[in-house]
Order: structure tokens, then sequence, then C-alpha cells
């Protein structure tokens, strides 16, 4: 049998509001580098724009990368989002969950829960078009106060506070894999 090579890395990191998803900006902004230990390559899995918080994986793990980002693999991202105005109308939300037309195409049905205790919502998907969530509720004449990822696949946000970083359980590593496909 191939030998699995277990000598890789996967972290969860809570990505701080004004921080971009890169190793290096052009423009002197802050980075996630900042954040990450020094002494190997790591990569993020996918990114979270420079105003939305939230649950980024960083891995040195090339493979699971390619996974988590490829829409075959269906991995949910779940999002905690706060929109100005008014709520959605139950038309609106009708529209948001089974998919609509963006620039770049129709996306794919969705899950959308409101929680009118914290005027906010629960949005779950499966593709990760850049800046797919606010593109989504700009459609239908709304703006994104704040956007943060709580959950990616299996793996849960917690109590992970802003520019924490911490590497996975095994429990944790061993659900990502498996979502990927790959040998836990």
């Amino acid at each position: 049998a191939p030998r699995v090579d277990t000598n890789w890395h996967i972290y969860a990191f809570n990505k701080p509001l004004r921080v971009v998803t890169t190793l290096k900006d052009e423009r002197g902004r802050k980075t996630i580098a900042n954040f990450l230990p020094k002494d190997r390559r790591l990569y993020p899995v996918g990114r979270l724009d420079y105003d939305s918080t939230g649950l980024l994986i960083i891995t040195d793990h090339g493979e699971l990368t390619n996974r988590l980002l490829h829409p075959s693999f269906k991995v949910d991202k779940e999002y905690l989002v706060k929109i100005s105005g008014r709520p959605l109308t139950s038309i609106e939300t009708e529209m948001f969950t089974s998919g609509l037309k963006l620039d770049d195409g129709m996306t794919s049905p969705c899950r959308l829960e409101y929680h009118p205790e914290s005027n906010a919502y629960s949005v779950t998907i499966r593709e990760g078009r850049k800046r797919q969530v606010r593109r989504m509720f700009a459609c239908l004449g709304h703006s994104v106060i704040s956007l943060h990822r709580v959950r990616f696949g299996p793996l849960k946000i917690g109590s992970l506070k802003p520019g924490e970083i911490r590497e996975l359980n095994a429990e944790e590593r061993a659900a990502l894999l498996t979502s990927a496909g790959l040998p836990a």
C-alpha cells in the first residue's frame, strides 16, 4: 500500500476584519501571513474578502486544498450575514435559495435561515465564487454589513477569537479529510 504522508499540517484560523487572505500584499495591507507559524509553507484554502471575517482553513496539504475548493466535492460553507435595511421578503428568500442569476451565471441552490433576534442570516453555499454571498444579496437590492464564515465542511469556528490560529485535533482532521474524499 502507498505510504500516506502525515507530515502536513491543517489549521483553523479566525480571519480578522481588514486582513488580506494572501501571503503578500502589494498595497502594504496586513495579510494572513502576519498570523501564521513562520517555520513552514502554509496556504489558505480559498479566501475571505478584506472586509469579511471568520473561519479559514490553512494547510500545506495541496490535494486537500484542491478538493475542498473543487465544486464536485460539494463541501458546505456557512456564513453569518447581516444586511442593511429590512429583512428579505418570502419571495426574495425563495429566489435566494433556489438560485440567482449573477453576472457569472446562476448560483446553485443554497440554504438560508433568518435569525430575527440578531437580525442576521445563516447562509450555506457549496460554491465559492468571488464575493458570491455579497453579490447574491446585492442582486436583491440589499447590501451586506458584515459577513462571517462560521463553518467550512465539518469544521466549525467554535470559540476561536479573531486573529487566533490552532492546529486541528485528530477528530476534526479526520472529518475534514473524509469530507474531501481523502483517507483519514
